[in-house]
């Protein structure tokens, strides 16, 4: 009976580091889901990281238990061994590629190199974004089709990204020699401004054997019409120059038609107007709905994020009178961003 009972003691005094290490890792594990979770307005981009640190909290826990069980230092040794072959076998049946995947997401989370809704162009496509992923990237091209490019990908091509802040729109032509410079200056950089464009400038960029190509550029500000504003920058340069009446064709241009001295060939328009910048219909809107409908998305559920922080904020220091005012209209607003989550889930 006594051999009995003092077993009984030396089994209760071996636990205790266990028992102790387990109550630890429970309250740890508690802490940090509390810690990590407690904004419910969080998207699925923040909490990933989230979700990262609370599995290696896991992973920590799961080896301080191991270390604390009340059993023979071999037999400690043959569980970690047998949880490193665990792990071992987990990386090496997964994909190399989702491996690179997640970590180029991750690295591209971090550097921030574009936004949804931002113009890129990535090898010989060219469009806005219009969703971001741990695993990849998707853009809306000019033809509206929706294109998919791994992160890993993105991360070892060259990537242009077009500033939201206003980018460069240019069109090159040619013009024989007969044409003095400064004369075709003025008129490219008076067609620049009728496009829209701020700040023009012209360039010649090439003194050809029968041709001299010129450069025309100006400042787009509002990136989203990139598309049309060159179009209408085309479209300028050729009634400036057909109304100043120069030719925009080749040296070695031959006309099978008896011309008997007729007016150079030019197309004349019914009549001569500016283009009305603000009363133009923009393709974008068509090309590239769903990349404009995700800016607008991200952008809204930032702003109920903020708003949310905010009144979660003053719930905690406001007096009674308040504080029910302030937790009535948090409410909302988490109402509010966790139907546009469910919208954007259905989508």
């Amino acid at each position: 009976m006594r051999d009995f009972s003092q077993l009984a003691i030396d089994t209760g005094l071996a636990l205790i580091p266990f028992i102790f290490t387990l109550v630890c890792s429970v309250f740890a594990l508690v802490l940090s889901h509390k810690l990590l979770f407690r904004d419910k307005s969080l998207n699925a981009s923040a909490k990933f990281p989230r979700q990262l640190s609370l599995a290696l909290v896991y992973f920590v826990a799961i080896i301080a238990l191991i270390i604390s069980l009340p059993v023979e230092k071999e037999t400690k040794n043959q569980v970690l061994g047998l949880l490193g072959i665990l792990l071992s076998g987990v990386i090496a049946f997964s994909s190399t590629a989702l491996v690179s995947n997640i970590m180029s997401g991750l690295v591209m989370r971090i550097t921030k190199p574009f936004r949804t809704g931002d113009f890129i162009r990535v090898g010989d496509f060219f469009g806005r974004v219009t969703e971001r992923s741990i695993f990849d990237t998707e853009i809306q091209t000019e033809q509206r089709e929706l294109i998919a490019f791994t992160n890993s990908y993105l991360l070892t091509q060259p990537l242009q990204v077009v500033r939201s802040s206003g980018t460069i729109i240019s069109a090159n032509l040619s013009l024989g020699y007969d044409l003095h410079h400064s004369k075709i200056e003025k008129l490219l950089v008076s067609a620049a401004e009728n496009a829209g464009l701020k700040e023009p400038f012209m360039q010649i960029i090439e003194l050809g054997d029968f041709s001299i190509s010129y450069r025309i550029s100006g400042l787009l500000e509002e990136v989203k019409s990139l598309i049309s504003a060159r179009s209408r920058l085309l479209a300028q340069v050729l009634d400036t120059l057909h109304n100043a009446n120069i030719e925009i064709v080749s040296p070695g241009f031959i006309n099978q038609r008896r011309m008997d001295d007729k007016p150079p060939v030019i197309a004349k328009p019914p009549y001569v107007h500016k283009i009305d910048n603000a009363n133009e219909a923009n393709p974008e809107d068509l090309i590239f709905d769903k990349a404009e409908a995700a800016e607008k998305q991200e952008f809204v559920e930032q702003t109920l994020s903020e708003q949310i922080k905010y009144l979660q904020t003053q719930v905690k220091q406001a007096d009674q009178v308040h504080k029910e005012r302030f937790q009535k209209q948090l409410e909302i607003k988490l109402l509010k961003l966790e139907k546009l989550k469910q919208d954007k889930k259905t989508q």
